[in-house]
């Protein structure tokens, strides 16, 4: 019979309810962010799927449904968004401020998180190597650095995608949190070579639009009710312990008006719950988290995975 491999040594498996409880700011025990995927594509590359037959060269239709969700669907998602006062964590493509340079203008008046999302969607980090990654996340830094004044902390790869050395190249590059794993409801610190990362958690394959529509065939009213089902079970849940609940959107599938429209449905039950939650972004969940007292992200099972004791404490004192 096969011996199969199950040993994770990146996390540790401590289940959440044997966990340190704490708070997130104001007493409140679900912290809420919408994250949005601001993409650019490289015409005549499959871009992927388009609701149509299967894409065949020079795919124009995927690029151009793509390119409807950063000149008109992100439009209505803005207006949205600042309807209910709600911040956006936007994983941007660098490759956006040369070809949409009107969003990042946008966001930036609104005051949004802007996270490390690549270069472009036209490329995925397991096909680089090593030394390409790294020249990769250096300039997706740098840029940010030039246009923003400030490195992103936050990181997403384009299509989630990673290499076995993203982890520490991310460490490496002065990344403080990463998006890419979502195998948990609470932020954890996730092991490197070169001391922790955090991970917050991100909706990779459930509340994220993309998948629910094109893969599962979800409809726009039953992705709408996810985010209200979850963010109530949620809610309940974080009586006990302390929860995050994450919604990724992209701008051509919820830029859509009859997406818009079932969105608004979803944010308006949402915001009316705001005296319980806190509503804010994936940036300021992973500030906070890593300014918690030493010992509340790391249990006693953390010993034997490679996390040094004065790891365990990295960024960790209270602000």
């Amino acid at each position: 019979m096969a011996k199969f491999d199950t040993k994770m040594d990146r996390y540790p498996f401590v289940p959440i309810t044997q966990r340190p409880t704490y708070d997130w700011p104001g007493g409140r025990r679900l912290a809420v962010y919408f994250a949005i995927n601001i993409e650019a594509f490289e015409f005549g590359r499959n871009p992927g799927p388009d609701f149509t037959t299967m894409p065949a060269p020079p795919f124009h239709r995927g690029y151009a449904y793509r390119d409807f969700g950063n000149r008109v669907g992100i439009w209505r998602l803005i207006d949205l968004f600042q309807e209910f006062d709600i911040q956006l964590s936007v994983l941007a493509n660098t490759a956006v401020y040369d070809a949409y340079p009107a969003l990042m203008d946008a966001f930036r008046r609104r005051g949004d998180e802007f996270v490390g999302h690549g270069r472009t969607n036209s490329e995925r980090q397991i096909d680089m190597t090593e030394d390409e990654e790294r020249d990769m996340l250096r300039e997706v830094r740098l840029r940010f650095e030039k246009e923003e004044g400030t490195a992103p902390q936050g990181w997403l790869g384009p299509f989630i995608s990673q290499s076995t050395k993203t982890p520490e190249l991310l460490v490496e590059q002065g990344f403080g949190y990463m998006l890419d794993w979502f195998y948990d409801e609470q932020p954890q610190l996730f092991r490197t070579d070169l001391g922790p990362i955090l991970s917050v958690p991100y909706p990779s394959m459930e509340l994220n639009d993309l998948p629910a529509v094109f893969n599962r065939r979800v409809s726009d009213a039953e992705f709408a009710d996810l985010l209200v089902d979850a963010f109530d079970q949620q809610l309940q849940d974080s009586e006990k312990y302390p929860l995050v609940f994450s919604a990724a959107l992209h701008t051509f599938v919820m830029g859509q008006p009859h997406r818009t429209r079932k969105l608004r449905r979803a944010l308006a039950h949402i915001a009316s719950q705001r005296d319980k939650v806190w509503i804010t972004t994936a940036g300021k969940i992973a500030a906070h988290a890593l300014s918690l007292p030493k010992g509340t992200l790391l249990s006693p099972e953390i010993a034997g995975t490679g996390i040094s004791p004065e790891h365990s404490s990295h960024r960790q004192s209270r602000v």
